[in-house]
């Protein structure tokens, strides 16, 4: 017997779980569904389903298949399209998840593939949580940060690093930290995730050199990345975002790096699909763009050394105090 001509039954009738509305999907008997699952038990030698009278569960062995049977399916029907489209334009439903954060890198790009190709119909899901594929039938996600899931295609879209930022106005006013450890005499901005924790500010020791964490005081944390932006940016103290994220600030001058000798690497950004699918021409159009429109370019133009500061002025109780300063340093960071 053809191991695959029971599987599809199988996947409708685990998904369903009820064998009458796994026939109905397919538009075949019970009887036909019934039988073509019950071959494919005895073909793989073990039970994947517990019928009773009012309901039909998956065994741990079925359960198992399940997962892998579901990617091969995916992976055929990839197969399937990818021949069938192969000299077409790209066109019809494109699903891509990606996390907010990234929404204001990618949503001008998602607009562009669409005006490029005018037949493409994108659903953008939104969400921090991460997406699967399978079951959620999302064609690509973009992913910031670690990878967990060997079985799918990664396409590295960006790599990022952490830059600490602060208003012009207020280096005037307390003077430009020269090394992380000069942050317990300033303001620090931090942010706090949904599970109450605040991330806490990574450096490079030296240029090039070992990454370190530094934990310094929250003047004032929240939980939304652009706040800190905001926070930062009307002098409010120095924040540390990723670097795509201060791009806008840093052209129109209204935020400046520091530290920038000692930035630390950021998380990576991937794209990932099923494997096959990155050949369906949709699939392929968006990752082509992605990768050509987000290539390493020129940092933004701003200044990053300190305006001249005013004239010193004792520090207060608990407030952030002027760091000694040096001489800038010529150098960029990673």
């Amino acid at each position: 017997m053809d191991l695959f001509t029971g599987v599809l039954p199988f996947l409708h009738v685990a998904e369903e779980q009820s064998f009458r509305r796994a026939a109905e999907r397919l538009g075949v008997t019970v009887a036909a569904v019934s039988k073509a699952v019950r071959r494919l038990e005895e073909e793989l030698g073990a039970r994947l389903l517990e019928r009773t009278s009012r309901q039909v569960a998956l065994t741990s062995e079925g359960a198992a298949f399940l997962e892998r049977a579901r990617e091969a399916v995916a992976q055929m029907r990839a197969a399937r399209e990818t021949v069938a489209q192969a000299h077409r334009a790209p066109r019809g439903p494109l699903t891509v998840a990606l996390p907010f954060i990234l929404g204001p890198v990618l949503l001008p790009r998602l607009a562009r593939l669409q005006a490029r190709h005018p037949q493409l119909t994108l659903h953008v899901r939104m969400s921090d949580r991460l997406s699967r594929l399978v079951e959620e039938q999302v064609d690509v996600a973009i992913r910031l940060g670690g990878l967990e899931d060997s079985s799918l295609v990664a396409r590295r879209l960006l790599r990022t690093r952490w830059m600490t930022l602060a208003a012009p106005t207020y280096l005037a006013r307390h003077g430009t930290p020269e090394r992380p450890g000069d942050l317990e005499h300033h303001a620090c901005l931090k942010f706090v995730d949904p599970r109450g924790l605040t991330r806490e500010w990574r450096f490079r020791e030296t240029p090039g050199g070992a990454e370190t964490v530094v934990r310094t005081r929250a003047a004032i944390d929240v939980d939304h990345g652009p706040a800190l932006l905001d926070l930062a940016a009307a002098g409010a103290g120095l924040c540390q975002v990723l670097d795509f994220m201060s791009d806008a600030r840093m052209r129109d001058g209204t935020l400046v790096e520091v530290l920038a000798d000692h930035a630390a690497e950021g998380p990576q950004v991937h794209a990932l699909c099923l494997p096959g699918r990155q050949s369906v021409p949709r699939v392929r159009a968006l990752l082509q763009l992605l990768v050509e429109e987000l290539r390493p370019s020129p940092e933004p133009t701003a200044a990053v050394s300190a305006p001249a500061p005013e004239e010193p002025r004792p520090a207060r109780e608990g407030g952030p105090r002027r760091s000694r300063r040096k001489p800038a340093s010529k150098g960029r960071g990673p």
